[in-house]
């Protein structure tokens, strides 16, 4: 790929994803909201702006859409609150930032870039986390924001199975919206990311996520986790996960896939590749990746049935996929 030209991947989470488990205005509503992100994204490369400001802007697109389990549409503790996780990295310096837990901060990819512009730290935390987004001037939203109803089935249904009480609504909970309405529960495996090269040849990734439904005891996934659910490097390449975040952080799946590329000399979809088809399926664990290379080289790779994905570069159409026997 020519080296002046940008690219850009963005997720939408992967898990059981088939046909016949999204109706027909299913399908079209993901597939809508991914090529939204993506296009969101792409105008920002298209300006001459940097990888870092791509994955931000497209992120933030998915975190404000119901439809996915990150922001406003992210899955309930079995507290019932919806506690959110990002991570974003700039492949050119290494810097990194991200939030574990937050309840109150409307898109925490943009916590998780404060953290890492605007802190000595990488990994904030609760209640100090959304402290921190206040003291930046973040936009802060009351919890009912968060409510989707499907989400809060999902939990009751979860509860019930577990013999675990179901907690009362979040005060001011709102009726469905009808977008919200059509969101699919993917599963433990729901999360959005985003990977950029810019047409500087640097590369950064980011990843959001409300974890799993459910999730107790204050329960952080790979999102957050640098070098787990989120890695970028310019020496070998950008990285976002979604699957069983256990097994990506005993793996440590991102870095994992960037070592293949900068020690190896892996081709990138090769290196994605081994750490999922392989490595990570023979661990047990479910899931997906997407990649970019400072080249613009682009992957993706999952074991699940599907993985809501689009990506779009310089010269290249948009792609948006969510099946397994798509391309």
């Amino acid at each position: 790929m020519n080296p002046t030209t940008w690219s850009l991947v963005v997720h939408g989470g992967s898990g059981v994803i088939d046909r016949a488990d999204l109706k027909s205005e299913q399908d079209r509503a993901y597939r809508a909201a991914l090529r939204a992100a993506a296009e969101a994204g792409a105008a920002v490369l298209k300006a001459g702006a940097t990888a870092v400001d791509a994955v931000e802007a497209t992120v933030r697109v998915l975190e404000d859409d119901p439809l996915f389990n990150a922001g406003r549409g992210a899955v309930y503790t079995a507290e019932g609150r919806a506690e959110l996780d990002a991570a974003i990295m700039d492949g050119a310096s290494l810097a990194a930032g991200a939030v574990a837990g937050s309840t109150r901060t409307r898109n925490p990819v943009s916590l998780a870039r404060a953290v890492m512009e605007h802190s000595d730290h990488v990994l904030l935390g609760g209640q100090g986390a959304d402290a921190f987004a206040a003291s930046r001037s973040l936009a802060q939203v009351d919890p009912a924001y968060f409510f989707v109803g499907r989400r809060w089935r999902a939990l009751e249904k979860h509860l019930a199975r577990e013999g675990l009480p179901i907690p009362p609504r979040p005060p001011g909970a709102r009726p469905d919206e009808a977008l919200a309405s059509l969101a699919h529960d993917e599963g433990k495996r729901g999360t959005v990311g985003c990977v950029a090269r810019d047409a500087a040849g640097h590369v950064a990734a980011a990843t959001s996520t409300g974890g799993t439904t459910g999730k107790r005891w204050g329960r952080v996934g790979d999102s957050p986790l640098i070098g787990a659910g989120t890695y970028a490097s310019d020496r070998g390449a950008a990285i976002s996960g979604t699957g069983e975040g256990e097994y990506f952080i005993r793996l440590g799946v991102a870095r994992e896939i960037c070592a293949l590329v900068e020690l190896k000399g892996f081709r990138l979809q090769a290196a994605v590749d081994q750490v999922i088809q392989t490595e990570l399926t023979a661990l047990g664990g479910q899931g997906g990746v997407i990649a970019v290379a400072p080249d613009g080289q682009m992957a993706w790779s999952f074991n699940t049935s599907g993985m809501y994905r689009a990506r779009i570069a310089d010269g290249r159409a948009l792609e948006v996929a969510i099946y397994k026997d798509e391309s």
